[in-house]
Formats: C-alpha cells, sequence, structure tokens
C-alpha cells in the first residue's frame, strides 16, 4: 500500500501579509467574477480535503467572510508582520497528522491538477515542488515530519532553507502559472489584463 494511501489532503493558504507592494490589500482584488483568495481558495479544494486559511491583516474581514465553510478552518496570526515563516507556523499548530501543502493566498490560477501531480509522489518522502521550465514554484507538499520542523525553528528561519535542509524533489508540471504570485500591480494587470483600481466591491 502506497504511504499515505487514505490520508486526508490538506492545505496551508497564507493569507497575513500587507500587500505593501501592491499599494493596497490583494487578497480581495477581483478575479474573474471572484477575487484572488476566493480562486486561490477554490483551486486548492478543488483537491483538497481542507484548507488552513492563515490571517493577519484584515482578519476580521477574512473570519467574516469564510466562518461559514466547513472545508476551511481560520487560523490568526497575530505576529504576521514578523513575516511569512511567522504565519507558516501558525497553520502547521493547527494541521492534522500527515503530509501537507503551503501555498500564498496570491496564487489564483493554480489548478487541482498541479496538486495531484504533487500528490502522486508523495512516496518519495521529501519536499516536492513543481518546475516548469527549469523554474520551481507553488504550492509546495511537505511531509508529515516538516510540522515539527517548522515548529521547533526559531524565529529567523524561512520555509525555503527549511525545505533545502529536508530535501526536495522537483516534479515537473506543464504551466507557467506555478510561478505567477501577484506582488505588484504591473503583475495583476499583465495577468488580469486591466489596471489596478482603487474602489472594488468584494
Amino acid at each position: 500500500m502506497a504511504r499515505n494511501a487514505g490520508a486526508k489532503k490538506q492545505c496551508l493558504v497564507l493569507a497575513a501579509g500587507l500587500s505593501s507592494r501592491m499599494g493596497e490589500w490583494k487578497m480581495m482584488l477581483p478575479w474573474g467574477d471572484t477575487t484572488i483568495l476566493d480562486s486561490a481558495l477554490e483551486n486548492a479544494l478543488s483537491f483538497c480535503d481542507r484548507v488552513l486559511l492563515v490571517t493577519g491583516y484584515q482578519g476580521a474581514r477574512l473570519q467574516r467572510r469564510y466562518a461559514g465553510r466547513a472545508a476551511i478552518t481560520l487560523c490568526h496570526n497575530e505576529n504576521y508582520l514578523q513575516g511569512m515563516f511567522s504565519s507558516v507556523r501558525c497553520g502547521a499548530k493547527r494541521l492534522a497528522p500527515g503530509d501537507f501543502f503551503v501555498v500564498p493566498g496570491d496564487m489564483p490560477l493554480l489548478s487541482g491538477e498541479i496538486y495531484a501531480a504533487l500528490w502522486r509522489h508523495r512516496y518519495l518522502n521529501c519536499c516536492l515542488v513543481p518546475e516548469y521550465d527549469g523554474g520551481c514554484g507553488h504550492p509546495v507538499l511537505l511531509p508529515a515530519d516538516m510540522r515539527e520542523v517548522i515548529l521547533q525553528a526559531n524565529n529567523e528561519a524561512n520555509l525555503k532553507a527549511l525545505v533545502k535542509a529536508r530535501g526536495r524533489q522537483p516534479v515537473s508540471v506543464a504551466t507557467p502559472c506555478i510561478h505567477w504570485d501577484l506582488d505588484t500591480p504591473a503583475q495583476y494587470q499583465q495577468l488580469f489584463g486591466i489596471p489596478l483600481m482603487s474602489d472594488h466591491t468584494f
């Protein structure tokens, strides 16, 4: 039997940051008929059984929006100003046993097929990262023991270094969207096709 054959598929979605490079909070920016974060969550849930959504800035707003979703567990990171790793650690505390995905909430184009491609290789028992055209991206799939590694790491640690130390394996995928996060207005305009505006209805 494959390792963790019946394991629940869980994903940490990180949505705690200030979006300082974007100039306004990006998680609720329009994305088609939904929002950036809505799309990221739906894509994760198209493959995963459970999402742990890590909030920080605008945490109360996200709590109101997603509290009624049975498949979404909200985890508020009071230390979000300390950086992304503090959010990874906050979410890791709420994980169930087993392998888990980690993905930023500003990547609305990641399909369930990308998650599935990584999951099929979990028997390798290492950190799995999608690769396209020689470059690695998101989401990442981490083996169960990485939860304790994250929780025991010091405040200066970062996930990239911990993944490298544990050992990582690229998994080839057929789409460049694993590289497409939305940090700046130019990136948003390039992927969405419209200028960034200051007044949104979401």
